[in-house]
């Protein structure tokens, strides 16, 4: 039986190549840039893969949708911005899985079977938080407060007692690896 798979990705190259690798595995994939351009039945996938941060915000609200439409759909959330918060908030919604870019297929595929092997170490708060270095703490706490606004830059600006620009440009560069 061929799986059905959604995939929404922003990125077109970077969509083009997971499509094609996905096709080659066998999957049925239905590519999308943006959530607002799902024209299809939902209850028809039995797999997602969506892309955390879109041109139009986060895709965290269309996991709802997804489920709604067919509880038993696993949903991976491929991100190049992983953070603590948005991770706990998309298995609270009910992801499958939690990805940070880059991630091969392998992993991905792995990442929709629940395997740890493919998610990044989960960083417990009360232990690893000493180890984590001041860059990457300031990090994950942008991403909390940004997941608390909603994505709402000026209200999180706000909130962290920034200039908005500021935030901006710490927010366009990529995490900060440990």
């Amino acid at each position: 039986m061929i799986q059905k798979l959604l995939y929404i990705e922003d990125d077109a190259a970077l969509a083009m190549v997971t499509t094609r690798a996905l096709t080659a595995r066998g999957f049925n994939v239905a590519y999308f840039p943006a959530v607002n351009a799902v024209d299809v039945e939902l209850q028809e996938f039995t797999m997602a893969l969506l892309d955390l941060k879109l041109e139009e915000g986060l895709s965290l609200p269309f996991i709802q949708q997804l489920l709604a439409a067919n509880p038993t759909i696993k949903i991976v959330v491929l991100t190049g911005y992983a953070s603590i918060a948005t991770a706990v908030q998309a298995i609270k919604l009910g992801a499958t899985n939690y990805l940070a870019k880059p991630a091969t297929i392998d992993q991905i595929l792995l990442a929709f079977e629940g395997s740890a092997e493919s998610a990044p170490a989960p960083i417990d708060k009360g232990e690893d938080i000493e180890n984590m270095s001041l860059r990457r703490l300031e990090w994950e706490h942008i991403q909390q407060a940004l997941a608390e606004n909603n994505g709402n830059i000026s209200a999180t600006a706000r909130q962290l007692k920034m200039h908005r620009r500021t935030l901006q440009r710490k927010l366009a560069k990529k995490p900060v690896a440990e």
